[in-house]
């Protein structure tokens, strides 16, 4: 009897909505031996828009790894196009850590050689060209856009954020030059099947293509480097409000 390997995918922002469009999203990619373990924080931002927001959204990952490792998961996909605490969140564990950005980035090079990016808000374009620059993919960037509605638009149920996501998207692809567009925030991961057809070129949701990474990683039996700075904390005893970290 094959035994089934949990991922457990952290949506960072607090929205159940989100975190049960995320989930929906992540099962229907994963392999009949995988269980996706769809989680947030129960306290912190309703939705990630900034610098604010993730660097408080990241104690909420650290302490969502941290029980994940606790249950024994097979792996963690960071569920915000941010990837808040990606690298402290590596350090925490010892199953692979994933970002969406990173994920849907990394599977767009390898079926274009040029991707646009459509995201939420204006600040939030300047945040993924800080991740382009860091992940070394700003050069197989073509565009970055915004429909300029908030992450929440996504979940309120009037179908306008996902009609502005296809509206940039068609753009995109008449005008940058791009094989691929990247979409730009967890909310949309159900979109992306879909937008792949009517586009007729590949559309990446990066939750989806998270999870697959770290099935893949799993399957390689590889885990998170713990030789050089993604080891594990240095232990000190950590004080006030962090203490449950320890």
């Amino acid at each position: 009897m094959t035994t089934k390997q949990i991922i457990q995918v952290i949506n960072p922002n607090t929205s159940q909505a989100m975190t049960e469009t995320i989930g929906a999203a992540a099962r229907s990619v994963a392999a009949p031996t995988t269980e996706i373990l769809a989680v947030c924080p129960s306290q912190g931002v309703p939705s990630i828009e900034g610098h604010f927001d993730e660097a408080i959204a990241a104690i909420g990952v650290l302490e969502q790894v941290k029980a994940g490792r606790e249950q024994g998961v097979c792996g963690h996909v960071i569920a915000c196009f941010g990837d808040p605490g990606l690298l402290a969140a590596r350090e925490l564990a010892t199953a692979p850590v994933v970002g969406i950005a990173e994920a849907a980035m990394h599977l767009a090079t390898l079926v274009a050689t040029r991707f646009s990016i459509v995201t939420t808000l204006p600040r939030t374009v300047i945040i993924a060209r800080h991740l382009l620059q860091q992940y070394g993919f700003e050069h197989q960037c073509a565009a970055l856009h915004a429909i300029n509605l908030p992450v929440l638009a996504l979940e309120d149920g009037s179908g306008l954020a996902q009609e502005k996501v296809r509206e940039r998207c068609l753009r995109a692809k008449k005008e940058d030059g791009s094989g691929a567009i990247v979409l730009g925030c967890g909310g949309m991961a159900q979109l992306a099947r879909e937008l792949t057809h009517e586009l007729g070129m590949p559309v990446i949701d990066g939750v989806t293509a998270a999870v697959k990474m770290v099935e893949s990683l799993v399957a390689l039996g590889l885990a998170t480097s713990k030789h050089g700075d993604l080891d594990y904390p240095v232990r000190k005893t950590l004080s006030g409000q962090f203490q449950h970290l320890n």
